[in-house]
């Protein structure tokens, strides 16, 4: 950190940190809804509870000091929740679908496929943001050094 006319300034970037805690927190919402909204099981709740609990702590080291550890722990648990819901879309979407002569898909309409393919571009551009902020960081201590 440095002082520049009276105000401490951080050393490093600052909007990519501060747009890749504002997504993480923006995903840890939008499990928080989900959970309240009863739309899943009650164990599914709370579960995304757990999840969205876990990522906070993240969300605060990535806004304050653009901690590498938090920065690989969102990018893991990003990917993981892309794998998840695309395992879940792929099965999911292949129950309206049927070949020759048969109705056409209609899988975004019968199974929330639209919301799942949101919420894996969400988690993909959390994991990008993320990893692009660590190679970032590394090349600026490597600079640095």
């Amino acid at each position: 950190m440095t002082i520049v006319a009276g105000r401490v300034r951080a050393a490093g970037p600052v909007l990519h940190p501060r747009i890749c805690a504002a997504l993480t927190a923006v995903s840890c919402l939008v499990h928080l809804w989900l959970a309240a909204s009863g739309h899943h099981d009650p164990w599914l709740g709370v579960l995304m509870i757990a999840l969205a609990a876990v990522c906070v702590p993240c969300t605060v080291h990535i806004w304050r000091h653009s901690r590498v550890g938090a920065l690989h722990q969102v990018t893991v648990s990003a990917l993981a929740m892309v794998g998840l819901h695309a395992v879940l879309l792929l099965g999911a979407g292949g129950s309206g679908h049927a070949h020759g002569g048969g109705p056409a898909s209609n899988a975004v309409a019968s199974s929330g496929a639209a919301g799942l393919l949101l919420v894996i571009g969400l988690e993909i551009t959390t994991a990008l943001l993320a990893a692009t902020l660590v190679a970032r960081l590394r090349r600026r201590a490597a600079v640095a050094s």
